[in-house]
């Protein structure tokens, strides 16, 4: 059974870790990452001439999904504040006491996480690249649906998608605190994402078909792609309305907030290497954003990686049983306010 309200110790203690740096300037810092991802290699193609993105591929980090605003003027580490974050994250691993302290049943320990012990490669801050303080330009409105929806249990309509068994939701290239693998398969006209958490597969065109009718509305919209250069560019659209952008805890603040039947997803995934690709997401949502923003999240091949299936929570109780234990606590404290 996996759960997603479980928050990933590592990507906590790197957020308290990174504040713990004094900004200073970062000039030459971007260059030196830029470089790692741009010098030129030619990728190999597919039978039928595509780049090839096929293989096993992780986004396990330790880098915080938005900067800490301690460091809202730092987007790059230096190679030594990179090493003494990574030797704390390997120390934790290392260390992680199996035994579950007295009461603790909400959470796993160090040991049964799988969040990495790396930061990306590009030594970025934030996953969260653009706007340039890397945080999401959240609207106020968009806030409050989030804080009702992590306190409200009067419906499962306030519960996620990843809750439900439903979808791991639009963000699912996101990292989380386990299940980081992704596998890409490519044929004549489509490439296929299969997503290990919750195990979802993406089935993306890219024979220049046309969206589906606007009137036909999805959980996880409808993909189409095309190739621009060696980047493999997917438009989603077409989303239902009904879920959260994000559903795991190491998403931070963002998780909880809705999406609306608006929401426009543009990702590109680029192969930069034998073992890296670049990935990018660019989100906009009038109804919940200020202004569009993008994640950059690096992908490593991992060929020795074995995916196993996501069998979500057994039997699909986990939502019934949530419920009506907060109706039992709601009739208890009924109960002891009569009696008073």
């Amino acid at each position: 059974m996996s759960h997603p309200f479980l928050t990933s110790c590592g990507v906590l203690s790197v957020v308290m870790g990174l504040a713990s740096f004094a900004p200073a300037p970062v000039a030459g810092q971007s260059h030196t990452a830029a470089a790692r991802t741009a010098k030129a290699w030619t990728p190999p193609r597919t039978p039928d001439g595509q780049p090839d993105l096929q293989g096993m591929w992780t986004n396990a980090t330790i880098t915080p999904f938005e900067r800490p605003r301690a460091l809202a003027d730092k987007p790059f580490l230096s190679e030594q504040e990179a090493a003494v974050l990574e030797q704390q994250a390997a120390e934790r691993r290392a260390t992680a006491d199996e035994t579950p302290k007295p009461g603790d049943v909400g959470s796993y320990n160090d040991v049964w996480f799988d969040a990495g012990t790396k930061v990306v490669a590009t030594r970025q801050t934030s996953l969260v690249v653009d706007p340039p303080d890397g945080r999401v330009p959240l609207k106020p409105s968009a806030e409050a649906a989030r804080d009702h929806n992590l306190t409200n249990v009067d419906s499962f309509e306030s519960m996620s998608q990843w809750d439900r068994c439903i979808s791991r939701g639009p963000g699912r290239m996101f990292p989380a605190g386990y299940n980081n693998a992704y596998q890409i398969v490519q044929t004549p006209g489509y490439v296929a994402i299969v997503h290990e958490m919750i195990h979802e597969a993406r089935i993306i065109p890219i024979d220049g078909r046309p969206h589906l009718d606007p009137s036909v509305r999805l959980w996880t919209g409808d993909p189409r792609g095309h190739w621009e250069g060696d980047t493999l560019v997917v438009e989603t659209t077409n989303f239902n309305g009904k879920g959260w952008i994000a559903t795991n805890a190491a998403s931070g603040r963002i998780r909880g907030v809705p999406h609306s039947d608006a929401l426009h997803l543009v990702e590109r995934f680029r192969r930069v290497d034998a073992d890296t690709i670049t990935y990018q997401v660019t989100i906009e949502d009038p109804n919940v954003y200020t202004r569009p923003w993008t994640v950059a999240i690096p992908l490593g091949r991992d060929d020795s990686y074995q995916m196993f299936e996501y069998a979500c929570h057994e039997g699909n109780k986990a939502v019934e049983h949530v419920l009506s234990a907060a109706r039992a606590e709601e009739k208890r404290a009924a109960e002891a306010t009569t009696k008073k």
